[in-house]
Parts: structure tokens; sequence; C-alpha cells
């Protein structure tokens, strides 16, 4: 049986445009998924906390010397880790926010990847744990960067991903969403032909 997760990091949940377009995929995937589980994380609704010096010490720390208060961060983390771990098909819903990614987004990062849990270091170099995931990255925004210096997304979310082992990695882009109501019609009138075209039977188990 197949599982999805959708991360979902706009600061308008539902009515953002990336979210949108991730929707439309999930319900596509799931009709052609009947028995698949669809998991939910939206960090708007449910922002991961951004990662201070305690934290990030709970996190590092040894079983054996948590305090209870860290155990609950490890928990924490632990039950963000396991909804990847369970899913074979990861959706990540990305506006453009000042150049880079949403901040909760980034805490959302910051939780998931845990030395010797998500990835460890190996003779050459660090290996990711979580792999056999195909990720869905449906990136909105307001200008045209794709394949600019100004994209700081793609390459920072996909070499975060293969990171951790996910390297089968795909962005459907829908940009130019601010430049006018003919320059967002046309962007995602082809964005939804390409999301269309991924959530056909395609990806079912």
């Amino acid at each position: 049986m197949q599982t999805l997760l959708q991360i979902k990091s706009s600061i308008y949940s539902d009515n953002g445009e990336s979210t949108r377009l991730a929707n439309r995929f999930v319900k596509g995937w799931s009709a052609s998924n009947p028995a698949g589980t669809v998991i939910i994380r939206d960090l708007m609704t449910e922002p991961v906390p951004h990662l201070d010096a305690a934290r990030f010490g709970a996190l590092v720390s040894k079983p054996e010397n948590r305090t209870a208060q860290q155990a609950q961060v490890v928990a924490y983390s632990d039950a963000l880790i396991d909804e990847l771990r369970r899913a074979n098909v990861v959706v990540i819903g990305l506006p453009m926010y000042n150049f880079g990614v949403p901040s909760t987004l980034k805490a959302y990062f910051d939780h998931v990847a845990r030395a010797g849990v998500t990835f460890r270091y190996g003779e050459r170099g660090p290996v990711g744990l979580l792999t056999g995931k195909k990720v869905l990255v449906f990136a909105a925004r307001g200008g045209l960067y794709q394949g600019t210096p100004r994209d700081t997304q793609t390459t920072y979310v996909r070499d975060f991903l293969a990171f951790l082992g996910m390297t089968d990695i795909e962005f459907i882009y829908a940009e130019g969403l601010a430049m006018g109501p003919a320059a967002k019609d046309g962007a995602l009138e082809k964005a939804h032909a390409h999301v269309d075209r991924l959530a056909r039977p395609t990806l079912a188990a």
C-alpha cells in the first residue's frame, strides 16, 4: 500500500498557490491509489518550532542523559521523521518568500536532519538513510526565477533532500503569478497540465 506525505509551507495554508497545486496532485493521486494513505503536515496551522540552542542540544543528546523536556523534543522530531519514513511519495508545496524558502519549512528541515537517524557519515562522506521515495515539489513564485541566480530554492531543497537519501526529485513550477492576470493564468494553466500528467496512474502501486 502506498503512502503519500504532503508538506504544506504556505503562510496561507490551503489558500496558497503552492498548496493548491499540491492539493490538485494529491486529489489525483488519491483517485489513482484508492487504498493509499495520505498524511498531511501543515506547517502554517501546526508550525514546527525554530531551532534554538536548547532544541539542538536535545536532538544531539544521548538518550540516557536526556531530561524529560529534551525527551519531548526528540519525540517530536521522531514523529516528523516517522512520517517521512512511511511515505513512498513526498509532496512539498513551496512558495518563495524574499528569495528563500519559508522559515517554517527550514525549521521542519532542521528537525528531520538527524545524524545517525536520517543520515550518517561514512568513510566517503554522508549517507542518506531515507531512500526509495519519489519527491514532488510544487514551487509557486510571483516573479520569474527558474534557472537564474535568484532561484535559491531549487538547489537548496534538492541538495537537502538528497543529503537525507531522497534523490528522485521533480520540481513543478508556477512562476510570474504576480505579473498580471494573463501571466498568472498562463502559468497556472501550464502548471495544472503538468500536475494532471503526474497524477495519472503512472504513480499508482
